[in-house]
């Protein structure tokens, strides 16, 4: 389509010509012979000047010859130039596809230049400034196209010259390092090559300032530098342990039950039936306590906080007495919905893009949601054969075709099923007799669940985990071949085509969905593996000793740990920070009387959350203990029964000298 559309406009543009060639023998309109001659004649002279010894001395022994030659060819050219112009012999060139030689464009540029200085110096001399050249009336308008490309937007390519917008689009596929090079060519390719959309493209495509405009910063080249020094400086940090790390801690709510967290958001849920919320991009306030509902608030004794959820606009906790509370990250306090389930809440699942919740009671499995006005609406209910084990809303399920549907997928005994609004029952995703499920993730295209091989099973390879399309509902692989059970998976969180998986063999595995190989395979967590997440480079894992590993993935090599008494129950890393939570497995421990009065000597028995902040601006006073950063405002503290009192560092009517 290009070239037939380039042929048609040269056939135009001969017509047009051949239209000027008429117009001008009728005029008699023709050029300076002397001129013609000096042009050739240099052409020659230059294209003689450049060639070797051994042809000069060749063509020496036929000069007569080849001088005449010349002379002819001069003679003809001569009278070909006097029925047209220069220009239309150029076009003509140009548009059957011919282009000048290298070394007449060279010698056109020294002419051009010393055109130039020339021109300045006699500016100067006589400071009189030179009429500027007018087109005549007779000139088409071919010609003032050609003119205004010339003096412009041409970009030289050699021997060719592009439109400025045509090589924009050629330098887009180009890399980095390939448009520096491009940039030491010329000042037009310098010019071209540090265009500002080539460089806010090359941002959007590596993954920084999503959601921005080309307007939005003055150079995208110093903010794409910018951004990858500071991911630099990030994954040092990681590497070696370089940043903050504080705890999470509310002591009257007894043991810790349970902990979920979102971005900047932690959410902690203890025994007391206390709801605590942290923002950690605001250390300066203190955390959000969330008040349970008016209809439950007099219950004595408290029920124990079972689950607890948060993405970043609501917060969701689950009791033993079935009472589900939902708060409002932003107004916190009050819950701006409640509900009550039939028996004890076994699983809870809640979407990261959405405030759509899944919870499971028993057999009973319920989808709630507000709607446009914000009022909370129950979408389906559902009846299962068997108790709800595990449970996961699967990320961006609304965003397919348009639909904002939700989905959610659930394991019961052998069987994973998966309910929607739209559906009048549960549909079965994968069932095996005999084979149970111990664990479930899922992405936006695909599930991933952990499957449990006993008596003959075990003959094909062991415990496996299969991952099935959520589209056509069809299982796409099965990767693993191990003799313990799989205990965690993380498929939403991996890389593109990749799972990491942990197994209670003590084993943290990472597979190829493309090929179905094991990439890594790392002996971890002596007491078995709890939770991982990974991305391109690292991983990071924690296990039933509390013991919380950092893993680089291409060299298999542990890079540091932190341990901490209690089983690691959470685990979720940004660029930037990692939250982990040691939850205890014993909720009332043997032995422990904990009453108000005497909290902290059973501080073993309480749990704890770590924040951990790699970013390149934490300053060295972040790496003292969080004890010694206390602003002595409080009298007392619960902190090893360590009361902080220094006289000097807060004065009250202090000496006029100070």
């Amino acid at each position: 389509m290009a070239e037939d559309e380039l042929l048609a406009f040269r056939e135009h543009w001969k017509q047009e010509l051949t239209i000027k060639n008429e117009a001008h023998s009728n005029r008699n309109v023709t050029l300076q012979p002397s001129r013609e001659d000096s042009k050739l004649k240099r052409y020659f002279e230059d294209f003689g000047q450049n060639r070797s010894e051994p042809e000069k001395r060749q063509d020496s022994t036929s000069q007569g010859s080849s001088k005449g030659g010349q002379d002819a060819f001069l003679s003809a050219a001569k009278i070909q130039n006097e029925d047209q112009p220069e220009y239309v012999s150029i076009a003509e060139g140009l548009l059957d596809g011919r282009t000048s030689p290298l070394l007449e464009r060279i010698q056109e540029e020294r002419t051009r230049r010393k055109r130039q200085y020339h021109s300045l110096t006699s500016a100067c001399n006589t400071s009189q400034k030179q009429p500027q050249r007018k087109i005549n009336k007779g000139d088409k308008l071919v010609d003032q196209f050609i003119q205004d490309l010339n003096e412009t937007n041409d970009i030289p390519f050699f021997d060719i010259e592009l439109p400025y917008e045509l090589a924009l689009k050629i330098f887009q596929y180009l890399s980095r390092t390939e448009l520096g090079r491009c940039a030491q060519v010329s000042k037009a390719w310098g010019v071209l090559a540090e265009d500002e959309v080539l460089w806010f493209r090359m941002c959007q495509t590596e993954g920084y300032q999503h959601g921005a405009s080309v307007s939005d910063s003055p150079c995208w080249k110093s903010m794409l530098r910018d951004c990858r020094n500071s991911e630099n400086t990030v994954r040092s940090n990681w590497k070696n342990r370089v940043g903050s790390i504080s705890q999470l801690q509310y002591e009257l709510g007894k043991v810790l039950c349970d902990v979920s967290s979102c971005d900047s958001y932690v959410v902690a849920g203890y025994t007391s039936g206390d709801v605590r919320l942290w923002d950690t991009l605001h250390w300066d306030s203190a955390a959000s306590f969330l008040k349970p509902s008016p209809l439950t608030a007099d219950v004595t004794p408290r029920p124990h906080v079972s689950h607890i959820r948060v993405n970043n606009t609501v917060a969701v906790a689950a009791y033993d007495d079935g009472c589900v509370d939902v708060w409002s990250t932003e107004t916190g306090q009050e819950p701006v919905h409640h509900f009550q389930i039939p028996g004890r809440v076994h699983a809870l699942a809640l979407s990261l893009e959405s405030p759509t919740l899944a919870t499971a009671a028993g057999l009973d499995v319920r989808l709630d949601q507000p709607d446009e006005r914000g009022y909370w609406r129950t979408l389906c209910q559902a009846t299962l054969p068997k108790p709800v084990e595990s449970m996961v809303v699967v990320p961006w399920a609304g965003g397919r075709g348009g639909d904002s549907v939700p989905l959610v997928a659930l394991s019961a005994g052998e069987t994973v099923f998966l309910l929607a609004p739209e559906d009048l029952e549960p549909r079965v995703l994968h069932t095996v007799y005999g084979h149970p499920i111990t664990c479930l993730d899922a992405s936006a295209s695909h599930a991933a669940l952990g499957v449990k091989s006993c008596g003959w099973a075990m003959n094909d390879g062991g415990n496996k985990i299969h991952v099935y399309s959520l589209e056509t509902g069809q299982s796409e692989i099965s990767v693993g071949n191990s003799a313990g059970d799989f205990s965690c998976v993380n498929l939403r969180d991996s890389p593109p085509h990749m799972l990491i998986c942990g197994n209670k063999d003590r084993r943290v595995r990472v597979f190829d969905l493309r090929t179905g190989s094991s990439v890594t395979s790392l002996y971890a967590h002596h007491m078995g593996v709890t939770s991982v997440q990974a991305d391109d480079w690292k991983i990071v894992s924690g296990g039933g000793e509390g013991l919380v590993c950092v893993w680089e993935m291409r060299m298999g090599a542990k890079l540091w740990e932190m341990h901490n008494r209690h089983p690691v129950r959470h685990l979720r890393f940004n660029t930037s920070t990692l939250v982990t939570a040691n939850i205890p497995d014993e909720k009332s421990p043997r032995g422990a009387c904990i009453t108000d009065d005497d909290l902290t000597a059973h501080r073993r028995h309480r749990g704890v959350i770590c924040h951990y902040d790699f970013s390149e601006d934490s300053t060295s006073q972040d790496h003292v203990l969080p004890i010694c950063r206390s602003n002595y405002v409080e009298s007392s503290g619960y902190n090893y029964n360590i009361g902080l009192a220094v006289p000097y560092d807060i004065l009250s009517g202090s000496h006029p000298s100070h």
